[in-house]
């Protein structure tokens, strides 16, 4: 791979990218930041975890003239974690260009907060679309000098009913201007929005490699009832996990699982739609600072949830669909580091045990685990 020192960008962006302590592009940057960087427009398809971030946010900001007072890039997002999360990253890669704004605005958060950094002046504006929507029938946003605009987990954002919404911007939006898409899969709604507001988009795909793959260890555990949650906190004390993610498929179970595993003796604490966003915010700031052993979440909760140590993912219900069980043990084993990932079942979901078997391809042993969190193979 390249290292970024090739590329030709100013000082002050190089060295912002030396103290975030990156030296060579992943396959998606060495890819996608030239193309960007000529203006040029691209539908890139990659996984998680392959530095997406940097690919459209490096020519981002080396392009934003910090002089003007005028929003010249705007990124799309389908969450608020996953807003908050390319905000900070796009900070730190602007951390040495005097003058340049960047603001996240989404649901949750007040308005009167929002409408203070926008009176700044932002150059960069990271935004959900609702919420974007909100502050342009208010008037309180121009998007008439936008120069790039970024969709970041398209195929997430369109799924998640934001397809009407994402229209109503890109059609206020100037037309001559560079439209970039990520997006793990090219769904149809993704192919759509490409047919009828790009031009002549460059396709990137980038497959998994073995050095990026991550290497995680998964085991299945046949257990129902009260005996899930004593498994849970065994696996927890008796593998001396030091950082967890628990997944569950509704906000309810969050809240109940994180009292229970408190009565079990296992710190933890939860994130999900119904909390107001400061708090979210500040157990993501003890999960990320390595305070928070065990955090609980929804699918949709934990998007943009970016630490590269986290010990083991838990399953503790199994996910809806195949591509969520994929993104959920992806959060573990990053950063070429060695990652477990446990699912949980009941017997009558042995069947969508084996669909997801059959659907990642992936070597899920079973297990049988003691009251101590010491397990073997079936």
């Amino acid at each position: 791979m390249k290292e970024f020192k090739e590329l030709a960008i100013s000082p002050q962006l190089l060295r912002a990218i030396e103290e975030m302590g990156f030296t060579s592009m992943t396959e998606i940057q060495e890819k996608a930041i030239p193309i960007m960087m000529e203006g040029r427009e691209i539908i890139a398809k990659a996984p998680t975890g392959t530095g997406k971030t940097c690919a459209f946010g490096i020519p981002i900001v080396e392009k934003v003239n910090a002089a003007s007072r005028d929003l010249q890039a705007l990124i799309l997002c389908p969450t608020r974690e996953l807003c908050t999360q390319i905000c900070d990253d796009l900070r730190q890669l602007a951390q040495f260009k005097e003058g340049m704004q960047i603001v996240s605005i989404y649901g949750g958060q007040p308005m009167g907060k929002q409408l203070a950094a926008l009176k700044r002046s932002p150059q960069v504006v990271v935004a959900t679309p609702g919420r974007l929507l909100d502050h342009m029938s208010r008037r309180t946003i121009r998007l008439d000098h936008v120069a790039t605009v970024v969709l970041d987990e398209a195929d997430e954002m369109l799924d998640m009913g934001f397809f009407k919404d994402v229209r109503k911007i890109l059609d206020r939006l100037p037309k001559e201007k560079q439209m970039v898409m990520f997006s793990a899969t090219i769904s149809r709604e993704v192919m759509d929005i490409g047919w009828l507001y790009q031009r002549d988009a460059e396709e990137i795909t980038v497959q998994p490699v073995e050095l990026s793959r991550p290497r995680i260890t998964q085991y299945s555990c046949q257990v129902t009832g009260r005996k899930k949650i004593h498994t849970l906190a065994a696996l927890i004390k008796g593998q001396q996990y030091q950082r967890v993610l628990v997944f569950c498929n509704t906000k309810y179970a969050t809240t109940s699982l994180c009292d229970q595993l408190a009565a079990c003796g296992v710190s933890a604490e939860c994130i999900n739609g119904d909390m107001l966003q400061s708090a979210r915010n500040q157990v993501m700031a003890r999960f990320k600072a390595g305070q928070l052993p065990v955090l609980i979440a929804t699918d949709v909760a934990a998007r943009g949830i970016d630490v590269t140590d986290v010990d083991a993912v838990f399953n503790f219900d199994v996910p809806q669909d195949n591509e969520s069980y994929t993104h959920r043990i992806g959060r573990t084993g990053r950063a070429q580091k060695e990652g477990v990932a446990y699912i949980f079942y009941s017997p009558d979901e042995e069947k969508r045990l084996k669909n997801i078997i059959r659907y990642t391809r992936n070597d899920i042993r079973p297990i049988v685990v003691d009251d101590s969190g010491n397990f073997t193979l079936k």
